[in-house]
């Protein structure tokens, strides 16, 4: 694995050919998502006194877990197994609910995530990956460096990831441009929608504000930051079982934070997957929503792993037993 740093960005081919592939991010939407990071994480700093002030109730706590599940499930079942990977199929009425669902998690543009994503795949941990932890080297200083860059630094590049090349389908489809296109729509949305459910059910404005700011900012920046930590966390740490070309890792007390998706070392080894925990004792949320959705009749055509196929991409045959679905030789 080549390890990035500015020369190698510098003269690298792969550069020459990306530049093809970006779009200058401009001042007006470096600030918006500034503001996105931070106001979100200054919240969070608050929400501890506030909460100790017993300006927290039962309705913002069953708030704040429906809109993350909905918001994160959008990002994890919609955003990226469906749009990204094409992990199932899907009627109209369906893409639309996890297209929305998706944009409120405020996330970006589905057709923007959706380009950023697949570009991290062609370029995983290698040179013209947009957000790899290992972009300025091995050392624990670049290391260290490496991941605030994938976590939350790569947002504020000057290079956005051409939707043309990465994300025509998205572009091409009627619905889901207008719905990328009117992102501002739902981040409106987003955030105004646990407030005005908080007032109408307490009938209060001190209701609308909790409601605001537990379901609403906190939520957002808890569903941001299990995102970014895919990206950083999961390049650096963690366990390794199966043999891939990348540093992708599985990080266990994410998984449920994340709906599944910190089981991202068989992501990269089988990213179409409609499920990424694929051993015993691997809770993935999102495949068992996905899983229901099948049973009803929501989805067709998901792409289980085939437990023979992931055997073959073991590092320890031994683990083989524990891969759901294998019964042996």
């Amino acid at each position: 694995m080549s390890v990035m740093n500015q020369d190698v960005l510098d003269r690298d081919p792969a550069i020459d050919e990306s530049a093809q592939e970006l779009a200058y991010l401009g001042l007006p939407i470096r600030i918006t998502i500034g503001a996105f990071v931070v106001i979100p994480l200054i919240a969070v700093a608050f929400a501890i006194p506030i909460a100790w002030g017993n300006w927290i109730s039962w309705l913002d706590i069953t708030l704040a877990i429906g809109l993350w599940v909905l918001t994160a499930g959008g990002i994890t079942i919609g955003y990226h197994r469906f749009f990204t990977h094409g992990s199932f199929k899907a009627n109209r009425g369906v893409k639309i609910m996890l297209a929305v669902f998706g944009s409120l998690a405020i996330e970006g543009s589905l057709d923007q995530w959706v380009a950023d994503h697949r570009k991290h795949h062609k370029f995983s941990d290698e040179v013209g990956d947009p957000h790899s932890p290992w972009r300025f080297g091995t050392t624990k200083k670049a290391i260290a460096k490496g991941l605030v860059f994938a976590h939350i630094g790569w947002l504020f590049d000057n290079d956005n990831t051409g939707i043309d090349k990465y994300a025509p389908d998205i572009a091409n489809d009627k619905d889901l441009n207008w719905i990328s296109k009117h992102f501002s729509v739902f981040v409106l949305a987003s955030l105004l929608l646990p407030a005005v459910l908080g007032g109408l059910i307490t009938w209060s404005w001190m209701g609308a504000f909790t409601a605001f700011f537990w379901a609403g900012i906190v939520r957002v920046a808890f569903v941001h930051h299990v995102t970014w930590s895919i990206n950083s966390i999961c390049h650096v740490f963690g366990n390794r079982p199966f043999t891939s070309r990348d540093l992708s890792s599985n990080v266990a007390w994410l998984a449920i934070p994340s709906l599944g998706e910190s089981w991202h070392n068989l992501h990269h080894v089988d990213p179409t997957a409609a499920r990424h925990g694929v051993m015993k004792g691997q809770i993935d949320m999102s495949a068992s929503l996905i899983k229901g959705m099948e049973k009803t009749g929501l989805v067709t055509d998901v792409r289980w792993p085939k437990p023979e196929r992931l055997v073959k991409k073991l590092k320890d045959p031994n683990d083989r037993f524990r891969i759901r679905g294998y019964t042996g030789e």
